[in-house]
């Protein structure tokens, strides 16, 4: 069992920064992988990025690369999510999530275990 918690959001105009955390419990947080997604009302929830168990591997969706980097920290059990040069779009509630299935790291359904969210509203 994990539990999940986010931390780090609020409000920053765009062009800014935001650092997100994601606290996780349980002895098993670094076999897991570990996903960032969000969500905005009215639409599904969408993939952002993922990190291997080990850190050695990172995976984003296009539309932040090279503006966002996801890394881990096993020994405090927290994963982070950097946030540069945001946009309006990128307006939502972020989500952690851990998982196994790496088959499927950048889907829903390759993750057991989601924490509550965390909004980050960008304004321009």
């Amino acid at each position: 069992q994990v539990q999940l918690v986010e931390s780090g959001g609020g409000l920053v105009q765009a062009g800014g920064s935001l650092r997100l955390f994601c606290a996780a419990s349980g002895r098993t947080f670094s076999s897991y992988a570990m996903g960032w997604f969000r969500q905005v009302p009215g639409k599904e929830r969408e993939f952002v990025a993922a990190i291997s168990w080990s850190g050695g591997s990172t995976y984003y969706n296009d539309s932040v690369k090279g503006r966002f980097t996801i890394s881990r920290d096993n020994a405090k059990n927290t994963v982070y999510l950097q946030m540069n040069s945001l946009k309006s779009e990128d307006t939502a509630v972020y989500y952690c999530a851990a998982g196994r299935k790496y088959s499927d790291i950048n889907y829903m359904r390759g993750y057991d275990y989601w924490g509550q969210g965390t909004q980050v509203t960008v304004s321009s």
